[in-house]
């Protein structure tokens, strides 16, 4: 059922994975395409906002930080298994893997590489533990305003 928490969620957790994926391009090899890759990562941030913290929102801020510490870690093995996939396809299609089981073995190296440059990024960590506060915030104080 949607609610003004669930709305906030997947506003203030879309532009928080908007900004830190435009703070994580910077890391990418060069000739990457990033055409969409903010925007598929909202997309995500988004869903996972009003899937998870949307859905329980009502906590006073102690809980609320779980919430969110939550939200963003399933909101990043979204984004994190979806980039690797697409990835995967793209290297299937170049016909870099042998069979299908190689294939399977490099998007989950993909995606290890990808959760290892993030997990060294300092300004996406931080981009996403202060949005994440804001965000939980916000939603919260949504849930009190307009139950």
């Amino acid at each position: 059922m949607p609610t003004a928490a669930r709305l906030i969620a997947a506003i203030c957790y879309a532009a928080v994975a908007f900004f830190a994926s435009e703070s994580f391009t910077q890391l990418l090899p060069d000739g990457t395409p990033t055409d969409w890759f903010s925007e598929i990562n909202a997309a995500f941030g988004a869903f996972a906002g009003w899937r998870i913290h949307g859905r329980q929102a009502g906590n006073p801020m102690g809980p609320a930080i779980s919430v969110m510490l939550v939200t963003e870690v399933v909101g990043l093995f979204y984004v994190l298994v979806f980039h690797s996939l697409y990835q995967m396809i793209q290297n299937a299609l170049d016909k870099k893997y042998g069979d299908t089981m190689e294939a399977i073995v490099g998007m989950f190296q993909l995606a290890g590489q990808y959760g290892k440059m993030l997990a060294t990024f300092p300004e996406g960590i931080g981009i996403l533990l202060v949005g994440g506060l804001l965000s939980a915030w916000a939603t919260e104080a949504a849930n009190r305003r307009w139950r």
